[in-house]
């Protein structure tokens, strides 16, 4: 089908918009024929900031997903924009007022990137240091302090994945899985249940490794991009898996990141619960 480019939508935050951002490309992602420009406007934190955005809003007929969480803020913007006609959705201030009445509680009210750094915060950059310190089975002695191990064979997205859970606060390494060459010793010194074996459908692994051989500039026929040397690593690794019952085998095939490490941050969750046993209906 033809894409049709379409009005931009414009992201308004007073803080860095990721979460906003977030929202609006994920809900795109349920109209993959249409062309849209998303605009990123941060740390829009006063009524001079809101009038320049939304005159740019009016004049590129853009619609605008926002979030502001000062009261006063958010209420001089819905009113300059129905004074303006630029449709807005506002992403987080109904839901603060929810959460408020939910918890009695009276909320901060305070943009976070003016919050003080938390445990939280530092707990995170620590997580993100440690999967680049443990990354492609880097530092073998480190498995035993991860909360989490990723292993597989090449290409079934451990390093991304390992990030991304870092910036959720686990501390997570990863070990390749070559065809033939035994893994280091201390996998096999991690509680099972802190592991999670990732496998991917074969022609679909074939085809990611010969796109990645095209922009290295080698040959496609090279062992890497063979379906009958793929075929034998994916077996190699399923008899590892198989091995390890307690192990948690995910197939991340034509799965996003984002939507594997969901999958595997309920797991983690669900172990938490249960004194560090997968739920067997959680493998997937």
């Amino acid at each position: 089908m033809t894409e049709t480019l379409r009005r931009p939508i414009y992201v308004v935050s007073d803080s860095t918009g990721e979460t906003a951002e977030r929202v609006v490309r994920a809900a795109l992602l349920q109209f993959p024929d249409q062309r849209v420009r998303v605009r990123l406007f941060t740390r829009v934190r006063d009524q001079s900031s809101v009038r320049d955005v939304l005159a740019k809003a009016k004049e590129a007929e853009a619609m605008i997903v926002f979030t502001l969480v000062r009261p006063e803020l958010r209420d001089y913007f819905f009113e300059q924009a129905r004074q303006k006609q630029v449709e807005v959705v506002d992403v987080i201030g109904s839901l603060i007022h929810k959460v408020a009445g939910f918890l009695e509680a009276t909320p901060l009210n305070i943009p976070t990137a003016q919050m003080s750094l938390s445990e939280e915060y530092f707990r995170r950059v620590e997580a993100i240091e440690f999967a680049v310190k443990s990354d492609d089975g880097k530092e073998p002695r480190n498995l035993r302090k991860a909360d989490l191990v990723l292993t597989g064979v090449s290409r079934t997205s451990k390093t991304p994945l390992s990030t991304y859970l870092a910036g959720r606060g686990l501390k997570v390494a990863n070990v390749p899985l070559v065809y033939g060459v035994d893994p280091p010793k201390e996998l096999y010194e991690v509680p099972e249940h802190r592991v999670v074996a990732l496998t991917i459908d074969v022609d679909l692994l074939l085809e990611i490794r010969k796109e990645r051989l095209k922009q290295l500039g080698m040959p496609v026929d090279a062992n890497y991009g063979m379906r009958e040397h793929v075929k034998a690593e994916l077996d190699f690794a399923h008899g590892l898996f198989r091995e390890h019952p307690g192990w948690m085998v995910v197939n991340v095939s034509n799965r996003a990141i984002e939507e594997t490490a969901t999958i595997i941050l309920e797991a983690y969750k669900e172990r938490e619960e249960n004194k560090g046993t997968w739920i067997p209906e959680r493998v997937l």
